[in-house]
Formats: structure tokens, C-alpha cells, sequence
């Protein structure tokens, strides 16, 4: 480098050279554009399982998604897909679209944040835009980061954006010290931060590192009272934010998750100032997330050990996520691109240390926060498929939870960009050629590209979607459908939200039902004035167009009544007439908040709403009621009547060793062959989510039922065959899956 851009600063920067230190914007845009146009070629079409279906239904209807409830991610996806409208683009590829913006804007920004960091390691300006080009493309092909940033599924990318976001803002204070108002961009971080947690708390976690930066570049900044009162301005300012949860929770949304309602707008603001720790008491809750009882640090509730090494697992699979380690095969060809990707960062990281310390320090701090200290501070269980010397699955999270870690993964794709780029440059000096010679080097950085693409590849799948679709037509008009928890009713959400599809049905969650505000929605939206209308188009051929919309809410509780409600032994026998049958629970028999609650909807709705239990609830055989229980294809109708003995023609009970279950034959076969969709379900060669595999093994198990209940009712051979044959389409996958569990 020349005597003066070599010249170093005390905190690492490099002497003012406005040629020098000019903003690669154009060439950043441009690297933002292709990380927008790969993640649109692979965006999923519609929906997703876990909580995609939950956002998008509230992006769009301004509604409320769970604790904290995500204002600022609520009110630019709105605003994104209301931008889009003209467009004529599905309501769900306008979200999904919103995530692929919020990830390929926070890649321009690391564009931006490596060519600044690469002014130390050349002067040759190739070498920073194609260095710079790298690093972004190891960091946007991630797999983690790839597979949240083409489905709208959490609200991570926005958290990516605003972390990148504000690393550049720091190093560009850093260029810009002692020119005059240069902490008027600590004043924009600290809005941007504070504002970043009305969508998540997440974006927060880059305040240690810009600390530690303002600390080794200008301590003397942190003197500036001026300062801390502007500041302090401003984060009132950005989390007002959150005003948006009761203002809009008073109007009543139909998704309207923990009811943020405030009596006035100073107790609303007393939480928002306080961040839940004083004023409005419901708002202080969503805040807090108090419904999810969210553990202490300590005890662990894995070893830390273990957790590290769940991490560890989830880093394995960001580089070469195709070679998935289900044969031993791919395990041993997946390592090798582990250990590259490792000893890349890792060389990326040394020489970024060794050439200028103020920003490694920076990027140092921030991995290191977001990596060991979120770790430590989520405290998960065992890994959903982590090996662990306990086999009982309560001791597992529920689900993967690499996502948490997205920015982790996504920073130390840039150090393996940095990587890269030092072995390019330090080969062809070894060769004694130019760079343009050794550029073969560079395409290491495609490996995450081609070995994650089927994985993160999201644009057939359509499973979650019609899976909803199928499971909300299998129930009759003005039906109650009651679903366990989050994972099979968000997609039901999706699909009366946003597709329209049943929004006659009233989709109960087992789960939410613990909670004092859910129980009275579910009644207040049933209400006979509010019941949303059965739609004649989805009537099928099965149901009558006219069906009348019943004269009552599904419950009949007051507020008084709902809020008393506790768990607990019954002390006497507790008698309850469903429909004209007494059903008799014994003394002593332990019934918790939610399972009395659904018993009393079931009450004050038996005879007057169909009555459906989603197959993956479990509720109907612990609630005795089995017995009374016939299929619907997904669902299951509870029938109070004695099936052994009045069973109408053409239901048959299935044999014992396929679960003794009763069908209404015809009713079936009509929703699998002429109502239900199969689109990303059939024959499908990867289900990259295990822990969703569940549904593939509903319709494998539905087809089997059948074809064992059309051999009972001696039904041709040809039918059959057909019966089985459908169930094979779904069987590679379900069995793959459960030999990908035993192995893990």
C-alpha cells in the first residue's frame, strides 16, 4: 500500500483518502441483486410448516403473532406486500419475497463491511470487490441462512439486516472521525437498535460489539453527554414501536395472540419505556413473553456440553447440507467440506486480526455474542436430532433450532470469504502470477452454492399448504376443529387468512387454551353475529351449500367463569351429556386447565357444531371420547352414538392391527381422490425438516387404513391395490425420515 493509505490510526483505520475510502455502493447493490434473484428462484410459492404460516397471516391482516408479538416486522411486511399488490403476486410470495429483501439487503451491507476490511489487506481495488463478492456469496449460500431467507418462516432476516446494517454504520463512523458530526451516526445506531427490537431482541446482541468498538477506535467519544441525552431520545422514539401491539390488539385482529389491550396510552407507554418491567400488565406480558415460562440459565437443561455440540452439529451442516449424513457415505464426504469451510474462517479470521484490529475486534465480539453467548443464554434442551445419552423426547426441542443462529453462521461465511480471498491472492504470489491466473481459487466459494441447493431449494414445496387445505376440508360446515399446537394450526391460519379457504371452520390449539385470553377469543369470534360464513365453493360435492351457521358460540363461559378455571384432581365423579351420552370421568382423575375447558366447548357445542379432533392432537383418546371417534380422511368426528351397535351403512371399523379405527368409507375416498392435494407430498424424495415428518406419515398411515378397510368391506382389488399404492408414494419419505432419526 502507499505511506498514505498504509497509515494507521490508533484504533486501526485508515488515514482519510476520499478516493480510498468512497463506498463500493454500486458494485454492493449489484451483489445484493444476485442474493435477491437466488433466493427468489428458490422461494417457496406459498407457505411453510412452523411459524411461516403465523407470520404471513399477520403480516397481512396487521394482525398479532405470538409473544412478543414483532411489531416492526408486522408493519414492513405489510407495508412490502402492500408495494407489491399491483404486482398481481400471490399474498405469500409477497411475504416470502419481504424475508429474500431483508437477507439480500443485509448481504450489500457485508459487501460493504468486507471491502472495508479488505483496504488492509490490498490496495488493489479487484481484490476488494471480488474478495468482498466472495465473502457475500459463502454467507448468503449457508444453509441456514439460504433456508430463512426464502421463506418468510421467523423474523431473523430482518434481525440480519439490521446487524449488517449497523456494522456498516460503525465502520463508517470510523472513516468519518473527526470530519465533523460523525456521531450523529452513533445517535442513527442507537435509533436503529432500539427500534430493531420491536422486531426482535436478536438485532440488540450487536450492541456489545459496537461498544467495544466505540471503546478501541475514540473512547473519548463515550465523554460526550450530548450524547447520551440524544440518545437516549431516540431509543424512547424507536421503541415506540411497540404502541402498534394495544393500539391494534383494541381493534380486535382475528389473530390476536396474548391480547396486548392497555386501558390507557400512559400505561401503554410505561411498558414500552420499561420494556415490560412496569405499566400495562398485558402488554408487559407479550413483552416478556411471560405465557412461554421461559427457564433460567441455570440449572441447564442439557449439559453445556451438549448444547456446544448441538451447535457444532448445526455448523456441520451450513456448507454441504446435500451430503446429509443419512448413509455413512455422505457423513464421511460431508466432513471434509466441514473441516474446509472451518479452516477457511479460521485463516479469514487470523489475517483479518493481524491487519487491522479495530474491526476484527468488532466481528470478533459480534460472532462471539452471537454464537457462545446466545448459547449460553437460550439454554435449549438436547438437539431435536442431536444423539444424546436420553432417550426420552421431552428432553429434545421440538424442532431444529439452527435459525437462532443465523448471523452466527452468516458472519463466519464472511471470515471464510476472507479466507478465500487470502489463498487467492497468496497463490498466485506463490506462482509468481497474477491473480487473474489463480482465480480458479475463487470458486470454492461455490461448494455452499451447489451442495445446499436441494436442500434450501423451498419452490415446490406446497406440503404445508395443502396439507392445511386438506385437513380444513375434511370437516363438515361450522365445524370445531381442535389442533395441538403451534405447528399443525398455523398453516390452518394461513390457509382461512390468506387463501380463504374454510374460514367457516373455528380451529381451536390445545396449547393456547392454558392461556386466560385465547378461551375468550375462541368464544367471542363463534359469537352468531361474528361467525365467518361457509363459503358453497368449498362445499365439494360432500356438503350442502345452505348449511345454517349455528345460533351459539362454541362456548358458553363468562369471563368469570373462564378465568377460574385450573388444573387439577376431580374431586367427586364428574358427569357430562355430549349430545344425549353421558360420559362419566372418575374421582381422582387429574384434568388440567386446557383439557376442562375443550371438555366444556365440546359441551356447549355437542349437537350443534361437528365436533373434529386433527389427527395429530391426540386429544380424543385422552379425553375417553375414542370410542365415539370416526375418521374424516385428517380428522377425526366425534359421533356420540354406540357405532358397535348403530353404525350407519358404509362405515367400517378398521382392523385391530392398523388401530381399530372407524371410517366413514365413502366420505373418505371421496375427500382422498377428489378434494384432498398432494402437491410436495407424493413421492417426494427429500423432507429436509425431520421433525415435520409427521405429515407424510399421516397420509402413509390414512392410505393404509383405507386399503385395510376396503379389504374388510370386500371392495374390488383393483381398489385396493390403489389404496396401497397411494400410500407407497408416501412411504420413501416417512421411512428415510425414521432411518435419519435412528442414525442421528
Amino acid at each position: 500500500m502507499s505511506n498514505e493509505t498504509a497509515t494507521v490510526n490508533r484504533g486501526g483505520g485508515a488515514a482519510r483518502n476520499d478516493a480510498e475510502l468512497r463506498p463500493p455502493y454500486w458494485e454492493a447493490a449489484l451483489a445484493g441483486l444476485f442474493v435477491f434473484a437466488l433466493y427468489a428462484l428458490t422461494l417457496s410459492r406459498t407457505t411453510a410448516f412452523w411459524d411461516a404460516s403465523e407470520y404471513i397471516a399477520t403480516a397481512h391482516i396487521l394482525g398479532i403473532p405470538h409473544p412478543p408479538g414483532n411489531p416492526l416486522f408486522v408493519v414492513l411486511a405489510r407495508s412490502w406486500s402492500v408495494l407489491l399488490a399491483p404486482l398481481g403476486l400471490p399474498v405469500a410470495v409477497r411475504i416470502n419475497l419481504f424475508s429474500a429483501l431483508m437477507s439480500a439487503g443485509a448481504h450489500a451491507m457485508w459487501f460493504l463491511v468486507v471491502h472495508h476490511i479488505l483496504r488492509f489487506f490490498s490496495e488493489d481495488r479487484r481484490f476488494r470487490i471480488i474478495g468482498a463478492s466472495a465473502a457475500v456469496l459463502v454467507s448468503s449460500t449457508a444453509f441456514t441462512v439460504w433456508n430463512q431467507s426464502n421463506v418468510n418462516e421467523k423474523v431473523y432476516t430482518v434481525s440480519l439486516l439490521t446487524i449488517a446494517l449497523l456494522s456498516w454504520l460503525a465502520f463508517r463512523w470510523q472513516e468519518r472521525l473527526g470530519r465533523g458530526k460523525d456521531d450523529n451516526l452513533l445517535i442513527l445506531m442507537a435509533f436503529i437498535l432500539a427500534l430493531s427490537v420491536g422486531n426482535h431482541l436478536m438485532a440488540f446482541l450487536a450492541a456489545p460489539a459496537i461498544g467495544l468498538f466505540i471503546l478501541f477506535v475514540h473512547p473519548q467519544t463515550l465523554l460526550n453527554w450530548r450524547l447520551y441525552a440524544a440518545g437516549s431520545a431516540v431509543v424512547i422514539l424507536g421503541l415506540s414501536i411497540h404502541l402498534f401491539l394495544p393500539i391494534r390488539a383494541g381493534l380486535d385482529p382475528v389473530i390476536n395472540e396474548a391480547a396486548p389491550t392497555c386501558p390507557n396510552i400512559g400505561s401503554a407507554l410505561g411498558a414500552v419505556v420499561t420494556y415490560g418491567k412496569a405499566g400495562c400488565a398485558a402488554l408487559a406480558e407479550a413483552l416478556n413473553r411471560t405465557q412461554y415460562d421461559k427457564p433460567g440459565l441455570l440449572p441447564r437443561l442439557a449439559p453445556l456440553s451438549s448444547q456446544l455440540v448441538n451447535y457444532l452439529q448445526y455448523f456441520d451442516w451450513q456448507w454441504a447440507r446435500s451430503l446429509d449424513g443419512t448413509t455413512t457415505v455422505f457423513a464421511n464426504l460431508r466432513l471434509p467440506f466441514t473441516m474446509l469451510f472451518t479452516g477457511l474462517g479460521v485463516w479469514g479470521a487470523i489475517e483479518h486480526a493481524r491487519r487491522d484490529r479495530a474491526s476484527f475486534v468488532f466481528v470478533a465480539t459480534l460472532f462471539a455474542t452471537l454464537t457462545f453467548a446466545l448459547l449460553y443464554y437460550l439454554n435449549f434442551k438436547y438437539g431435536y436430532s442431536l444423539q444424546a445419552p436420553v432417550q426420552d423426547r421431552d428432553l429434545h426441542e421440538v424442532r431444529e433450532r439452527d435459525y437462532f443462529f443465523v448471523v452466527s453462521f452468516s458472519v463466519w461465511g464472511l471470515w471464510a470469504g476472507m479466507g478465500i480471498a487470502t489463498l487467492w491472492r497468496e497463490s498466485a504470489r506463490e506462482m509468481g502470477v497474477g491473480l487473474a491466473k489463480a482465480s480458479p481459487i475463487l470458486t470454492l466459494a461455490l461448494i455452499p452454492l451447489g451442495f445446499n441447493f436441494s436442500w434450501a431449494n423451498r419452490a415446490q414445496d406446497y406440503a404445508a399448504r395443502d396439507w392445511a387445505h386438506n385437513l380444513l376440508m375434511s370437516v363438515e360446515p361450522y365445524g370445531v376443529l381442535f389442533t395441538n399446537g403451534d405447528n399443525d394450526a398455523f398453516p390452518l391460519w394461513y390457509a382461512q387468512e390468506i387463501e380463504g379457504v374454510r374460514k367457516d371452520v373455528t380451529v381451536v390449539v390445545l396449547q393456547y387454551l392454558y392461556t386466560d385470553w385465547y378461551p375468550l377469543q375462541i368464544r367471542d369470534q363463534t359469537e352468531p353475529e361474528r361467525q365467518r360464513p361457509f363459503d358453497g365453493q368449498f362445499a365439494a360435492g360432500i356438503y350442502s351449500t345452505d348449511s345454517s351457521p349455528p345460533d351459539q358460540s362454541v362456548s358458553l363461559a363468562t369471563d368469570e367463569v373462564m378465568a377460574a378455571v385450573r388444573g387439577g384432581a376431580l374431586p367427586a365423579d364428574l358427569s357430562l351429556s355430549l349430545d344425549g351420552v353421558v360420559i362419566t370421568y372418575p374421582s381422582g382423575l387429574y384434568l388440567d386447565r386446557a383439557v376442562r375447558i375443550a371438555l366444556s366447548m365440546i359441551h356447549d357445542s355437542a349437537g350443534r357444531r361437528p365436533i373434529y379432533f386433527a389427527s395429530s392432537a391426540g386429544l380424543l383418546q385422552s379425553l375417553g371420547l375414542g370410542p365415539w371417534g370416526v375418521r374424516h380422511g385428517l380428522a377425526t368426528k366425534l359421533v356420540m352414538r354406540n357405532l358397535e351397535e348403530d353404525a350407519p351403512d358404509g362405515w367400517v371399523e378398521g382392523s385391530a392391527r392398523m388401530g381399530g379405527e372407524w371410517f366413514d368409507v365413502e366420505r373418505n375416498l371421496t375427500l382422498v381422490y377428489d378434494v384432498y392435494r398432494y402437491r410436495g407430498l407424493k413421492d417426494r424424495e427429500l423432507w429436509s425438516d425431520r421433525s415435520t415428518l409427521t405429515i407424510p406419515m399421516q397420509f402413509q398411515l390414512l392410505f393404509t387404513q383405507l386399503a385395510d378397510v376396503a379389504a374388510i368391506e370386500s371392495r374390488p382389488i383393483e381398489e385396493i391395490a390403489a389404496l396401497a399404492e397411494a400410500a407407497a408414494s408416501m412411504r420413501v419419505t416417512a421411512l428415510g425420515g425414521s432411518r435419519y432419526l435412528e442414525q442421528r
